[in-house]
């Protein structure tokens, strides 16, 4: 039985994930082309979460976040959404999950801590109990830490990291930023998609199947093992 829902867990993420990148190219969110990275390479794609920037595209991207937290079976009380990309994505993911019948409580940081008020940097829910991190990618990890900090300071517990897209590939070391994430703070990092996952779709649309060979090039220069 424990192999079974194994298996059917696989399954739901691999058809969310070819669903999800045919969204992401649907609405140009990732693009082809020639592009330089944060870390200064060169890279054969782009995704740029921001461009889901209308309230349908926000709707269905938060249904997959939904989908995916549901999926993975995430034990969680709260969501936490980062400024400033991650405030609209919890937010949005709250009301989704109050769609499939799970109400959860939000709550999200301001840059800078307003004096007056209610005050502090945080907004929301209280931050109780098991934490769940909303965001559209990690690069340095840098959301990550100051979003750890925040819920441990509160005095919650970081349960889990949910992306849209990994990137799978190496950072400083032989480890990539979402390997790094997990091993410095010991918790999960969930994507709805990964480089991989969008591999496999390149190779099965032949109207993209152009743009396999320098996806694939650059994960075999860049990529995790």
């Amino acid at each position: 039985m424990l192999l079974m829902n194994a298996n059917a867990a696989i399954t739901v993420a691999s058809e969310l994930s070819r669903e999800f990148i045919a969204f992401a190219c649907e609405q140009g969110v990732l693009r082809f082309g020639e592009f330089t990275t944060k870390a200064g390479r060169s890279s054969p794609y782009f995704f740029n979460a921001g461009l889901f920037n209308d309230g349908d595209s926000l709707s269905r991207l938060c249904d997959f976040y939904s989908r995916r937290i549901l999926a993975a079976n995430l034990q969680f009380d709260v969501l936490f959404g980062p400024a400033y990309k991650g405030i609209p994505l919890a937010a949005g993911t709250a009301m989704a999950l109050a769609g499939s019948g799970r109400n959860t409580p939000y709550a999200y940081n301001r840059k800078e801590t307003k004096d007056h008020g209610e005050g502090g940097t945080l907004v929301g829910a209280p931050l109780t109990g098991r934490v769940l991190i909303i965001d559209d990618v990690i690069s340095a990890g840098t959301s990550v830490r100051e979003s750890v900090d925040l819920i441990r300071n509160a005095g919650a517990t970081p349960a889990a990291v949910v992306i849209a897209l990994d990137r799978q590939e190496r950072g400083q070391s032989a480890l990539s930023a979402v390997q790094e994430t997990e091993k410095i703070f010991g918790i999960p990092v969930i994507s709805i998609a990964s480089l991989t996952d969008l591999i496999e779709y390149l190779s099965g649309h032949p109207e993209l199947e152009s743009k396999l060979a320098a996806v694939s090039a650059y994960r075999a220069r860049y990529g995790i093992d």
